[in-house]
């Protein structure tokens, strides 16, 4: 899957409205991710307070919008731009990379509910291609 330019622009134009309220979207995508997929949870069983808007779950929350951020920055070339963190899924943290796109999905959802008058279908199919390249991108290092 490749996107347009015009989905670039359209995702880039996007993360410069939503941007300043990345981390309360990062915190209430893990938040859907935990109740409405909580088998997602055994990879944070290190945390000690996964309850809906913990400490972890805000920090992790903010952590993956960076990873967003990071991602719109390197949009023209999100394998190469994303290695480290695909490394770092892989390797180390070893989580099982479908859950990149549950994840997404919870973003998306959250988006959509927190900016309805910007998201319209062309945004939507945009910014869920944008995102199910950012999810290849992080599984790049697990083939």
């Amino acid at each position: 899957m490749s996107l347009t330019e015009k989905d670039k622009a359209t995702v880039r134009a996007l993360w410069s409205k939503i941007s300043k309220s990345a981390d309360a979207i990062g915190t209430e995508g893990l938040n859907r991710m935990f109740w409405v997929y909580p088998q997602t949870k055994t990879y944070f069983s290190h945390w000690p307070d996964l309850s809906y808007n913990s400490a972890p779950v805000k920090t992790h929350g903010k952590k993956v919008m960076g990873g967003i951020a990071l991602a719109v920055s390197k949009i023209d070339d999100l394998t190469s731009g994303l290695l480290d963190l695909s490394e770092q899924h892989a390797f180390n943290i070893k989580v099982d990379p479908a859950n990149f796109r549950i994840l997404s999905h919870c973003i998306l959802v959250v988006m959509a509910m927190m900016y309805p008058n910007d998201f319209t279908p062309e945004v939507h199919c945009s910014l869920d291609k944008f995102l199910t390249c950012v999810s290849l991108a992080l599984s790049d290092k697990y083939r």
